[in-house]
């Protein structure tokens, strides 16, 4: 797995063995980022503004895709030790240590935040309605913006509940989905 745009465009990002991290494939990441920076509602210059945080981060593949294309910040919550210990490696191999920030913690219970973000990415394991119990604790904690666009991957077949969507885009077995809080 590499990162596929911007600055670290090439660098290979490790992964954890065995299922503990189910890494976002190379064409959601394409998708997705081709939507951000091209989108009339988003765009180039708030992907480089944006403070970003990638919940449930695993390799951390979008967050640092995000820096790597010019994001200002990217917080990253994991809470497996041994793929934390892979995300920190691959922060390195990008090096991104100033602008990142790991977070040991469950993102259903995250700590309070140390400032808002604006560009949140979810992609929770599938079929555990993760992603409206994340959005909610990310809301009380302070970690959300006003105006904060959340990507979410889920299950295609998944009926969670969310905000309204922006937009939908099914890929595979997945499904991304894109809203403003």
């Amino acid at each position: 797995m590499r990162i596929i745009g911007g600055q670290s465009r090439g660098r290979t990002l490790r992964a954890p063995a065995g299922q503990v991290t189910r890494p976002t494939s190379q064409r959601a990441r394409q998708i997705i980022f081709d939507l951000l920076m091209h989108a009339p509602w988003y765009g180039r210059t708030l992907l480089e503004n944006a403070l970003v945080l990638d919940c449930f981060a695993g390799t951390g593949a979008l967050g640092l895709e995000a820096l790597s294309r010019g994001a200002k910040f990217a917080s990253f919550f994991e809470k497996d030790r041994s793929a934390a210990t892979i995300l920190r490696d691959n922060i390195k191999a990008c090096s991104a240590e100033i602008q990142s920030k790991v977070f040991l913690c469950d993102a259903t219970k995250p700590p309070t935040a140390p400032q808002q973000h604006n560009l949140v990415f979810l992609d929770p394991p599938y079929g555990k309605g993760l992603i409206s119990l994340t959005l909610r604790a990310l809301r009380e904690t302070g970690w959300l913006a006003e105006k904060t666009l959340i990507i979410a991957e889920s299950e295609h077949q998944d009926d969670e509940p969310g905000p309204s969507l922006l937009l939908k885009r099914h890929i595979g077995v997945a499904e991304l989905r894109f809203w403003y809080l």
